[in-house]
């Protein structure tokens, strides 16, 4: 693991992008929210173009020719007015009669196109596929309705583009259909298992995060949604990338349920060698909870969309990292080897671990990255980056392999993304419930305190050891609380003049499944 400090000025572009996907979701689902079924549902067939051909060989084929010629930046077709629209007239943009728009004939999936303007600057064409062929949706402004001060702010006269699009069904209630996956900003994408609320976001790739020339945001420039057969229960949604270091072809596959499962199978046309790329990202908030609680004057007890990372290593090995919000960038990085499984996850899951009723902290999605097939060596990392606002996306976390992407050679990739409350697998052993930091009662040194549910081992067979990268660890305790089954561990660490320090506790649990190891970087 390493502590790098980076200048923040190249990821303010990163916060436009993420901010765009979180604002996104939240004009999205303010603007239109769920939809009950409707038998006047229905878009008239001229929408659509003519047919094309379509297969994902053919997909496949297109993202290598596009890699062969110079790259072209698309936001130009993205007229003035838009580029310049509020974000009250991007809301006030609404669709009108014949959507949401019915994805096959027997009705279980609909579709919102979105359109550009704003902050979504990329234009992104959208197609249906049937069978071997696909057509290309094309604009109408009969169908959107421009409620003020949208119809001032949208001259008659532009045509707008689609920049991405939403997709619903009943996955919490009979004839309501609610969002449970929205792809839209960049490459970014998000999805819900049922009774679940927007919180983190997936991306189809990550290029040079947190280097000092800039991060690269590669995007979706088309979408590609097949018509779902009778009785299907997925949605599948091919994607072709580009950027200017890359262009790559993609298979998503959405099943939306209690868990909502999305299949990635990506491959990739290099224009260059990637040597910092990051596969499976995800871009996530962490304002505060109780390892910084007082940093901030709110009357939550906590502000996160995640508040771990978890890591289930190629050893069999699971590690649980508490998210921070430090005071400068930060990034770690886990090595390993042909890793079982990720992801950021939310563990805090009452209403009183937040007390805020309208962002519903608690029924934000987890999102678990689970590899299909041998990935080989890389690290997880982590990116950690300073934020006085719940608006930023400040958390990012991905895998990257440890040699680079050859410029010119394919390179393939397949995983699964479980969003869900918790991870599908966790470790059998104790597991971390809660992390919190202070001063000690000297004032002297920082104080951890760290609960873990024993799940039925036996507190008086725990031995716990701490060990720190620098300084010396104090007073090391442990006690089982009043709550049935939570043992509180807490030590001291004097850090001896230095400015971080890398921690490790372990527990040993005789009789019991091995426990997570909780893993936390403690800075000045």
């Amino acid at each position: 693991m390493s502590s790098v400090g980076i200048s923040l000025m190249p990821l303010e572009r990163r916060r436009v992008l993420i901010g765009a996907a979180r604002l996104g979701a939240m004009i999205a689902s303010s603007a239109l929210g769920a939809l009950a079924a409707r038998a006047d549902v229905g878009a008239p067939p001229e929408l659509f173009g003519e047919a094309e051909p379509f297969s994902r060989p053919g997909l496949v084929a297109m993202a290598q020719a596009l890699s062969r010629e110079p790259f072209e930046d698309r936001r130009g077709l993205v007229a003035q007015p838009l580029q310049d629209l509020s974000q009250e007239g991007y809301g006030a943009m609404r669709h009108g009669v014949g959507f949401p728009l019915p994805l096959s004939e027997h009705r279980r999936f609909f579709a919102d196109p979105l359109l550009a303007g704003f902050v979504f600057s990329q234009p992104v064409d959208l197609y249906l596929v049937e069978g071997e062929s696909a057509r290309k949706l094309a604009f109408s402004r009969e169908m959107f309705v421009f409620d003020p001060p949208a119809d001032e702010e949208v001259p008659e006269d532009v045509a707008i583009p689609f920049s991405g699009l939403r997709l619903r069904c009943e996955i919490n209630t009979p004839g309501i259909f609610d969002e449970f996956a929205v792809f839209q900003g960049a490459s970014y994408f998000r999805a819900v298992g049922a009774g679940e609320v927007y919180g983190l976001s997936a991306r189809g790739l990550a290029i040079d995060t947190g280097a000092p020339t800039g991060e690269e945001f590669p995007f979706f420039r088309a979408l590609y949604v097949e018509r779902p057969a009778a009785g299907a229960i997925a949605v599948v949604v091919h994607a072709l990338l580009d950027s200017p270091s890359t262009t790559g072809a993609y298979r998503i596959t959405v099943r939306p349920g209690e868990a909502t499962i999305t299949d990635v199978e990506l491959t990739l046309f290099p224009r260059r060698e990637l040597t910092t790329v990051g596969f499976a990202p995800f871009s996530s908030m962490f304002l505060f909870d109780g390892i910084n609680r007082d940093a901030f004057s709110d009357h939550r007890h906590a502000a996160h969309d995640s508040d771990g990372l978890y890591i289930h290593t190629g050893a069999g090995e699971w590690l649980w990292r508490p998210l921070g919000n430090p005071e400068r960038l930060e990034v770690s990085a886990f090595v390993d080897t042909t890793p079982r499984g990720f992801g950021l996850v939310q563990r805090k899951r009452r209403y009183e671990d937040f007390l805020d009723a309208h962002a519903a902290f608690e029924r934000r999605p987890t999102a678990w990255v689970e590899p299909i097939g041998d990935w080989g060596a890389g690290a997880v990392v982590l990116f950690e980056i300073p934020t006085q606002s719940e608006a930023n996306d400040n958390i990012v976390a991905y895998w990257q392999p440890d040699r680079p992407i050859l410029a010119g050679e394919p390179f393939d990739l397949t995983y699964r993304i479980h969003w869900d409350a918790a991870p599908p697998v966790e470790a059998q052993g104790a597991r971390v419930v809660a992390t919190r930091v202070g001063k000690s009662g000297v004032g002297e040194h920082e104080r951890f305190v760290i609960d873990y549910d024993l799940r039925g081992a036996d507190a008086s067979q725990v031995n716990a050891q701490v060990e720190t990268s620098v300084g010396k660890v104090r007073d090391l305790t442990h006690y089982p609380t009043p709550q049935d089954g939570i043992l509180q561990v807490s030590f001291e660490l004097d850090p001896d003049a230095h400015q971080s320090a890398e921690l490790r506790l372990t527990l040993d649990i005789d009789g019991a499944p091995p426990p997570e190891r909780w893993l936390y970087r403690w800075t000045a």
